[in-house]
């Protein structure tokens, strides 16, 4: 702050602006900063939610209010309660924070085990960059994670939605259409979690020697994260189960009957092309996918 203003704020509304800044905590005396001051200063997460309802009540941030919410929800192991709290009053949030919402939902999805509800959001979010829609029509966004800011690229969302989709098919053990869903996720932006969670996949499929392929990428640093302390416990227990699992079959005995779900993945198996980013504004993995449109939808 400039000295010169600083001269002309009271002491007692310095001392209010270092409180706010110190606990995150916005200025005002609203629904929404009463809320966060529950949550921030107080601990207090059920009257929290309390004044968080208010808030939305009252249309004093409403988009930031159910975001706030459905997290402290979250942590009250209230998952479902947010879900539906996020589904009923998103319609009042501002066209700019539906993504956040989507975003929201899906972590929240992903606490309950909304496995399905999960790949059906992800599927819509890619839709969303197919059509030019998500980001705003913007070609990056700006992210924040632990309290730092940094700029995510429609490239990187994609793999990063890919990443997670690819995740949701482990969890119902479609391990061939997880496999294929990272791959593609790997040729837009490659990374080491991924690699390993394809590796895994191929293990599922006794499919030991591309495993292995995948496996000597991270165990050689040829990967971002390949230095990462978890990531390298991960591929050293991958690693393990490599060493001693016999490869008496060609396919797992418990390999499930699997579905690719409206074709989705068949989809991307036939139209991922090589990344080109000034082709078009559709990314080359929707460049020609139109006749697949309703699918994605799904």
């Amino acid at each position: 702050m400039d000295i010169g203003l600083r001269k002309n704020i009271s002491p007692k509304k310095e001392k209010d602006l270092s409180f706010h800044v110190i606990h995150k905590v916005p200025s005002g005396d609203g629904p929404y900063v009463r809320a966060k001051h529950a949550q921030l200063v107080q601990k207090d997460p059920e009257a929290s939610i309390i004044w968080f309802w208010k808030a939305i009540n009252a249309g004093d941030r409403v988009d930031s209010a159910l975001k706030d919410m459905a997290v402290v929800m979250k942590q009250l192991d209230r998952t479902e309660e947010a879900i539906e709290a996020v589904k009923a009053f998103r319609g009042l949030c501002p066209r700019h924070s539906q993504e956040s919402l989507d975003n929201v939902l899906i972590d929240l999805y992903k606490k309950c085990g909304k496995v399905d509800e999960q790949i059906a959001l992800l599927k819509y979010k890619l839709k969303l960059i197919y059509i030019g829609e998500a980001f705003n029509g913007k070609p990056t966004k700006t992210a924040r994670s632990h309290g730092k800011k940094f700029q995510v690229s429609i490239r990187q969302e994609t793999s990063r939605i890919l990443g997670n989709l690819g995740w949701a098919y482990m969890q119902k053990s479609n391990f061939m259409a997880a496999e294929v869903v990272y791959r593609k996720a790997q040729m837009i932006d490659p990374d080491t979690n991924k690699a390993l969670n394809l590796c895994h996949c191929l293990i599922k499929q006794a499919r030991f020697e591309e495993a292995d392929l995948v496996l000597q990428d991270v165990l050689h640093y040829k990967l971002p994260g390949s230095d990462d302390p978890k990531s390298r416990s991960r591929a050293e227990e991958l690693t393990s189960e490599l060493n001693v699992t016999q490869p008496t079959s060609p396919f797992p005995l418990d390999l499930p009957d699997l579905n690719f779900e409206d074709d989705f993945v068949e989809a991307l198996e036939r139209v991922m092309n090589e990344w080109a980013p000034n082709r078009s504004r559709r990314l080359p993995i929707f460049e020609e996918i139109s006749q697949f449109r309703d699918q994605l939808a799904c």
